[in-house]
């Protein structure tokens, strides 16, 4: 695990202006850039190649992240509201970590539609182009939590296990790195099924479906502090898995007998 990236000094007019000496680049942030900047180009692309836009507006990738951020940070504050009830001036450290993935995904859903209905982009081949967006970033942002040391597993003796900062020498599964596996599979298999698609909106509710089954089972593996519904049975992410599954099972027959 490498948290820290790599750091520099600042120049001395810079250190006197903000008063910093030294800037620390961490991985987890760099990982987050770097799978959003390729998730972008993807977008872009796929967008101009599938839906003949040639410039996908900007604010577009603003309203992801500003929603993203804010569903994230929301969704992570309840799953323990009383710590943050109680200690409400940690709901100003914004960037010190700490999101919920699928707290972002159901915020950033909505607003796209909005967005995308506005704009009179069709809505389901858009969102099909972003089931593979997702999964680019997600698969970076993992590995940003693999090497920042959050997001572990449970405890095992298999070979797999390693040890991360906060286990205190017990090897753990390396769940991040498990669901970085999953993702690339993910994005490889839907990328195939892309191109032979039988409906509009196919390759979102496959992803959500798929994503969904994964994230349930690897929930089992996972082994840091996180939210329950029920405690140590059904975690918030397995309850949100489960019901965002069973809403993509009814779109996806739906929308498939249509065509039928």
């Amino acid at each position: 695990m490498h948290p820290e990236l790599f750091h520099f000094q600042l120049p001395e007019i810079l250190t006197y202006l903000f008063h910093i000496k030294q800037v620390m680049v961490y991985t987890y942030a760099f990982c987050i850039v770097l799978g959003g900047l390729a998730s972008a180009i993807y977008t872009k692309r796929a967008a101009q190649k599938d839906l003949g836009i040639k410039n996908l507006s900007n604010n577009f990738f603003y309203l992801i992240f500003i929603s993203g951020f804010v569903g994230g940070k929301l969704f992570f504050y309840l799953e323990n509201p009383l710590y943050y009830w109680n200690n409400p001036s940690l709901l100003l450290d914004n960037f010190s970590g700490g999101f919920v993935f699928y707290g972002s995904f159901v915020t950033i859903i909505p607003v796209i539609v909005w967005y995308l209905k506005n704009q009179n982009i069709p809505v389901l081949p858009m969102l099909d182009i972003l089931a593979i967006t997702t999964l680019i970033v997600h698969a970076f942002g993992r590995l940003g939590c693999f090497n920042a040391g959050c997001c572990y597993g449970s405890p095992t003796k298999s070979l797999f296990g390693m040890p991360f900062p906060t286990t205190n020498h017990v090897a753990v599964h390396p769940t991040q790195l498990y669901e970085v596996y999953i993702l690339l599979i993910l994005l490889g298999f839907l990328t195939i099924i892309k191109k032979h698609k039988k409906f509009q909106g196919q390759i979102f509710l496959l992803y959500i479906s798929l994503y969904g089954i994964s994230r349930a089972i690897l929930e089992l593996f996972r082994g840091d502090s996180r939210g329950y519904i029920i405690k140590d049975v059904l975690s918030h992410s397995q309850f949100i898995a489960v019901v965002l599954l069973l809403i993509s099972l009814f779109f996806y027959k739906k929308l498939n007998k249509k065509i039928n």
